[in-house]
């Protein structure tokens, strides 16, 4: 089936979603503790409340079963204001990020947001998303580990091979350093240097790419703070409407 006809079908079964899916359960949360203690899953991601961080968007922590699922392709549908975007979640290369995000797409937290920050430097070119704040400081009120990648290749031009390659396509998580992954994440439209300390955990498929072009075609709204207009919110506001897993293929 054509990618084409894969969205349009997606698209008509995400807005019944939109009437009929019920609030998810609350797999994954721990015992309740007092207010302001740190509380983690059991299983081998670790799932681990942040109390001087709480959530943005009320959410349960995600289900960390003995064994994390790292086998198959998630396709997961993001709907926006300005066009779909198909992701395809890898859970071999990221097994406990993909099982965070798509409990936080199955926990609707994820729906009607807006993508906060676009980046226009000549050597990083991303949308990123995932905060229902809106403001760049909002997560889900835990963390988890990184899960690295090993494989980018290195930028053309640093001798030291210290900077990394993240592709055109690519979605990763955004932190606020080791081990403090959340909601937020990344959307790559053009090749970026990064070093690689950010979860790859998934990749974009075409329409997604064209919509993301567009995005970025509309530039950056120049502020007091960004006058040259590379780094900040997009002109061409970005609402997700609803982010929902297809299934794994």
């Amino acid at each position: 089936m054509r990618k084409t006809s894969v969205i349009a079908c997606a698209v008509l079964a995400v807005a019944s979603l939109l009437v009929a899916t019920a609030p998810a359960d609350a797999a994954g949360t721990p015992a309740s503790t007092p207010a302001g203690t740190p509380t983690s899953t059991n299983g081998p991601c670790g799932y681990t409340t942040t109390p001087d961080d709480p959530p943005a968007r009320p959410v349960s922590l995600p289900p960390d079963p003995r064994h994390t699922p790292d086998k198959g392709i998630v396709k997961v549908l993001v709907a926006t204001n300005q066009g779909p975007m198909l992701l395809s979640l890898d859970r071999a290369k990221a097994p406990c990020t993909v099982q965070s995000f798509l409990h936080l797409a199955k926990s609707r937290f994820y729906d009607f947001t807006t993508c906060h920050r676009l980046t226009l430097y000549p050597t990083l070119k991303v949308l990123q998303c995932g905060d229902p704040s809106g403001t760049g400081e909002g997560g889900p009120g835990y963390s988890y580990k990184d899960e690295l990648p090993t494989d980018l290749p290195n930028w053309p031009t640093d001798p030291t091979g210290v900077s990394k390659v993240y592709a055109r396509g690519t979605v990763a998580m955004a932190n606020a350093g080791p081990n403090t992954n959340g909601s937020q994440f990344f959307l790559v439209f053009a090749d970026s240097r990064l070093r690689p300390d950010y979860t790859v955990f998934g990749s974009i498929d075409r329409l997604g790419l064209a919509t993301l072009d567009r995005v970025a075609a509309g530039g950056i709204a120049p502020t007091p703070d960004d006058p040259t207009g590379v780094d900040g919110a997009p002109v061409r506001k970005t609402n997700i409407i609803v982010a929902r897993s297809l299934g794994v293929w």
